[in-house]
């Protein structure tokens, strides 16, 4: 369990990183962009993506290109769910975003309906209704139920895609790696775009960035071939223990603003999150 633990750590550290962008006085954009060289680096040398004429003609290339697209929209997405919602409203929305996957289930891949991922998926909807829920604080910024939309539809896009490539038998390494070089070159294309100009600090801060996202997938990937015969488990503790750890540190370390209903909403999320882990068990 202890890299389930580890990635949990490197997914709320991630969501810190964004949250506070601002602080370091570091552009989201730049560091999203840095952020990508750094992961395409180190998926090309720890997985070892497999490249050769067969692999590449397999390759779901629309599926990749879309993804090279979506990703770094969702990670700028996510940064400003994180600053203006907090981390832990932005992270419970990214791991309610499984949610909107099970629905495309139902009627995009032709899953069956069961009581208890039903049950998951009424239990998760009513959280998702008091996350989103804006605090009554007046001073709360603005934009924030928009940028919590995005994460939350981004994610199970994403998500998506990802059992698209699955379902084409393409090889998800080789898809992950073309993604993340395509997701550099898109926003390499839009800081020329916006004649932004070169900052060390953010391509720091970026390259810390990928190595945590990448750690994020990489712990997690080890987690389940370490616990292979519990895939459930894994799935369970790792959303769980995004959800409860970023709860910990916005709610109780940093002190975001939340109201009453945005925290009674953990518990349906927890709970969610556990009856589709024992469903997919």
């Amino acid at each position: 369990m202890h890299y389930v633990a580890l990635a949990v750590v490197c997914s709320v550290a991630v969501s810190l990183l964004l949250k506070f962008a601002p602080a370091l006085r570091v552009d989201l954009q730049r560091m999203v962009l840095w952020n990508y060289l750094a992961a395409s680096a180190l998926c090309w040398g720890l997985l070892h993506p497999h490249f050769d004429a067969a692999s590449v003609h397999g390759a779901p290339l629309l599926l990749a290109l879309v993804l090279g697209v979506l990703l770094p929209s969702l990670f700028v997405a996510m940064g400003r769910a994180a600053q203006s919602a907090g981390i832990w409203r932005a992270d419970a929305a990214q791991r309610l975003s499984l949610l909107l996957s099970l629905a495309a289930a139902f009627t995009l891949f032709g899953e069956k309906p069961q009581t208890l991922k039903i049950a998951g998926l009424v239990l998760g909807l009513l959280a998702m209704l008091g996350i989103l829920a804006r605090p009554a604080d007046a001073a709360a910024p603005r934009g924030a139920f928009g940028w919590l939309l995005a994460v939350w539809f981004g994610y199970a896009a994403v998500d998506v895609l990802f059992k698209l490539v699955a379902l084409r038998g393409g090889d998800f390494v080789v898809t992950l790696q073309l993604s993340f070089g395509l997701a550099f070159v898109v926003m390499g294309v839009a800081q020329l775009l916006r004649r932004a100009r070169f900052d060390a600090r953010s391509v720091v801060a970026g390259l810390v960035l990928g190595a945590l996202n990448f750690a994020d997938i990489d712990f997690y990937i080890r987690a389940h071939q370490a616990l292979h015969a519990a895939p459930a488990v894994v799935f369970a503790s790792m959303n769980i223990g995004v959800v409860a750890l970023s709860a910990v540190a916005g709610i109780g370390l940093l002190g975001e603003r939340t109201s009453r209903l945005n925290r009674w909403a953990l518990l349906p999320a927890l709970a969610a999150i556990g009856l589709l882990a024992r469903a997919a068990g």
